[in-house]
């Protein structure tokens, strides 16, 4: 098992940046790639990006591609997520997720938090 804790929303302006944070526990949380997803009420869950368990690889949907940087402290069990320049259009619960090296689907999720962009 591994568990998630988001942390790190609130509520900016547009143009302004946000650091959210994911800090894991449980089995060797340092073995599994982490995934950003966010959800926008009334749409679906999106992939944001994803970071391989070294990382030394990154993946970003195009929305968020040059704005927002993953990246992952093993020695801390976290992983964050740089978002800069924000858009209202990001408005959105952010969710963290883990996946085992050797699967497909992210078997762990944290509870989510809360990132509100104004206009």
């Amino acid at each position: 098992q591994v568990q998630l804790v988001e942390s790190g929303g609130g509520l900016v302006q547009a143009g302004g940046s946000l650091r959210l944070s994911c800090a894991a526990s449980g089995r060797a949380s340092s073995n599994y790639a982490m995934g950003w997803f966010r959800q926008a009420p009334g749409k679906e869950r999106e992939f944001v990006a994803r970071i391989t368990s070294g990382g030394d690889s990154t993946f970003y949907a195009d929305s968020v591609k040059g704005r927002f940087t993953i990246s992952r402290d093993n020695a801390k069990n976290t992983v964050y997520l740089q978002m800069n320049s924000l858009k209202p259009e990001d408005t959105a619960a952010y969710y963290c997720a883990a996946r085992a090296i050797y699967a497909v689907k992210y078997a762990y999720w944290g509870q989510g938090t809360q990132v509100t962009v104004s206009s």
